[in-house]
């Protein structure tokens, strides 16, 4: 039951030789999530060892280039590799146009179906449900409409208490039911309580992603509590006043919600390109939130199950 993150891209607007835009991809239960696809994206894929075919669903924050400017070179390549699978693409309303007049301009024809899902709500919804895992949005205050995304498991099924379920000889083929709650009952009519033969599921495990957006506690109720959360923290504490200016939050503002919304890990990333290391986030970050790590390209982080 996989559940990691891998950073593809961590620079703000103006790429450099060491960050990408952004983009991430989301392995969570094998639903393999493309968050958000600046410039240069599917080199990063090609560098840090993404499969092109297993990405199925796309998700795009917003409508600044920094963004999305990688999407359609990308759907390009799905379609010279021979992709048959429908892709699913989630973002604002106006990105479908800019998808299908992109390639209607340059007379490109997929060899598959694109289904774009349009976003417009100023209010948090779910976009995307199936037997394992569900994603709703996360409304954020930018210049342009702009969401986050929270990625989460279902809950998980009990677990076989396997000492026990030996010790009483229960068969395979009763495993599913004993996870689905179920007593077991001996063939001399002995009942054997669904407690004696299991132990509670795991935690169900959360992920967070909450693109370019000033200071919003408007998102701390559905962030609450999340394993992991990613915030842009595009400045350093004394650009507190660009920060406003710009509808971007600085390393103090990540790790004031991050503290707020008692999540257990806070990645940061979205540097301006004036920042040459994060050393200076760290120390910002340490007497606020103390478990804020500063992401660089090809980092990848897993949410363990407990």
């Amino acid at each position: 039951m996989v559940f990691n993150i891998k950073i593809l891209g961590c620079g703000s607007a103006t790429p450099t030789v060491r960050r990408n835009p952004t983009a991430q991809i989301v392995n969570a239960h094998e639903r393999h999530i493309l968050i958000d696809c600046g410039e240069g994206t599917q080199l990063q894929m090609r560098k840090f060892g993404v499969k092109f075919q297993k990405i199925n669903h796309v998700l795009i924050s917003h409508l600044h280039g920094d963004h999305y400017l990688g999407l359609v070179g990308l759907i390009s390549t799905f379609a010279l590799l021979g992709r048959k699978k429908d892709l699913h693409i989630y973002g604002p309303e106006a990105l479908g146009e800019i998808i299908f007049m992109q390639l209607r301009a340059s007379k490109s024809y997929l060899t598959y179906h694109i289904e774009f899902h349009s976003l417009s709500s100023d209010k948090s919804e779910l976009i995307f449900e199936d037997d394992y895992i569900k994603i709703k949005t996360i409304p954020l205050k930018h210049r342009v409409y702009c969401n986050g995304f929270l990625i989460e498991e279902k809950p998980l099924p009990l677990r076989l208490n396997i000492h026990e379920v030996e010790k009483n000889n229960i068969p395979i083929a009763w495993y599913h039911r004993l996870k689905r709650g179920e007593d077991y009952i001996k063939e001399n009519g002995e009942l054997i309580p669904n407690n004696q033969l299991t132990l509670p599921p795991y935690k169900v495990r959360k992920y967070a992603f909450c693109s370019d957006t000033s200071y919003l506690e408007s998102i701390i109720p559905i962030i609450k509590g999340v394993d992991l959360l990613y915030h842009e923290a595009t400045f350093l504490s004394a650009e507190q006043e660009r920060a406003r200016q710009t509808f971007h939050s600085t390393i103090i503002d990540a790790c004031t919600i991050a503290k707020k919304a008692e999540v257990n890990q806070l990645l940061v990333g979205h540097y301006s390109a004036r920042y040459k290391t994060t050393d200076d986030y760290i120390k910002q970050a340490q007497p606020i939130f103390k478990n804020t790590t500063p992401v660089e390209d090809g980092d990848e982080f897993s949410i363990d199950l407990r």
